[in-house]
């Protein structure tokens, strides 16, 4: 027997899944899914009755959580799909980098300096509210390994304070 070599090890992640397997008639509208291998939020389902040659099936139409694009697909409905871990989280808007990078702080206290302003009409507000000396926290939604800013609001609990 050799030694092990060290640098076999090395890549390993924490071995947690993205995702866990849920039986497709258990999925609800306004639930999460993995749709062509993206994270969805399911806008729209329908059940076809069982036909000649056995399962109901389920049609399900969802749009990426992080680009808003339109996903479908069809499944048995005793077959399992993957459902995404998401995980939102809210943001304190510090400041805004001259590359578009968003400065914002945790509920502990932790910075973070590396999501950009999100595209679109979104980014546009967020960036104009901040110039108006507003305070702003962002939502931020995790999942499969992406995250991005999805909406903004402003924190009234700093404001009354001023």
């Amino acid at each position: 027997m050799g030694d092990i070599d060290d640098t076999q090890f090395e890549a390993a992640d924490s071995g947690a899944s993205a995702t866990y397997p849920m039986q497709c008639s258990a999925l609800r509208k306004n639930g999460f899914v993995m749709l062509k291998g993206r994270p969805c939020k399911i806008v729209e389902m329908s059940t076809s009755k069982t036909g000649k040659h056995g399962h109901a099936k389920v049609h399900m139409v969802g749009l990426d959580i992080f680009t808003g694009k339109k996903c479908e697909d069809i499944c048995p409905s005793t077959h399992n799909m993957d459902v995404p871990f998401v995980k939102r989280e809210d943001y304190q808007l510090m400041d805004i980098s001259d590359d578009g990078f968003l400065s914002l702080m945790g509920d502990s206290g932790e910075l973070r300096e590396d999501l950009k302003i999100p595209d679109g009409d979104l980014g546009s507000q967020l960036k104009t509210e901040y110039d108006n000396g507003r305070e702003i926290l962002c939502t931020v939604l995790k999942s499969c390994g992406e995250e991005c800013v999805i909406a903004i609001k402003n924190n009234t609990a700093l404001e009354k304070n001023n």
